[in-house]
């Protein structure tokens, strides 16, 4: 199967919605591999090409899962196909800072900031709650920030993005020892990475 053939048994429920598909709720019968993989700088190959129809990789992203086991698939109400992703299958592009009095601060009046990040894929997440950036390991052994955006997927942060939230950043001493970078968003610190003896020296 490839992947246009996908989203044509999806029909209207993907072409014409702005909503998700709901492909938590989804259970169909696992029917093999597909050819795909997910680049870890957010480029789609199907059979070792890139895919290059940007619409058609949206639409791909809105059928995609991540299952209990770490695997990924994409998934209609027919069929389930497992792909590959090298890192993590979004990259977070973009961010803007907003602020906002949270629910548990209306009564004070205390006005929290809050970034927004904006993913390769359109998806909008907001830093609060209990979305937060976490450290992680990639592929290359390097630690580095990822947030959860649906259905178990994640996006690590560009590189670019990553250099922009660092001109925001300051240091904190952790409890268990050593110091950190990071940046308060919704009322949580947000950990862009631990520094090392010679860093927190210099």
């Amino acid at each position: 199967m490839n992947p246009a053939a996908i989203l044509t048994q999806l029909g209207k429920q993907t072409e014409g919605s702005q909503s998700l598909p709901p492909v938590d709720q989804w259970h169909p019968e696992h029917c093999g591999e597909m050819d795909l993989v997910i680049c870890r700088d957010g480029r789609w190959l199907h059979e070792g090409a890139p895919i290059g129809r940007a619409r058609l990789v949206h639409l791909l992203s809105r059928v995609l899962r991540r299952e209990a086991d770490g695997s990924y698939c994409l998934v209609t109400p027919v069929e389930k196909m497992t792909i590959q992703v090298e890192d993590r299958p979004f990259l977070a592009v973009d961010c803007a800072l907003v602020a906002e009095t949270s629910p548990s601060s209306v009564v004070s009046g205390d006005h929290q900031a809050v970034w927004q990040l904006t993913t390769d894929q359109g998806d909008i997440v907001r830093l609060e709650g209990e979305t937060c950036l976490e450290l992680s390991e990639t592929p290359e052994g390097e630690w580095l920030p990822e947030v959860v955006v649906r259905f178990g997927l994640a996006a690590r942060l560009h590189r670019n993005l990553y250099y922009r939230l660092l001109e925001t950043a300051d240091i904190r001493e952790l409890d268990e020892g050593g110091q950190a970078l990071g940046f308060m968003s919704g009322g949580r610190w947000q950990c862009l990475g631990h520094l090392s003896a010679a860093e927190a020296d210099g």
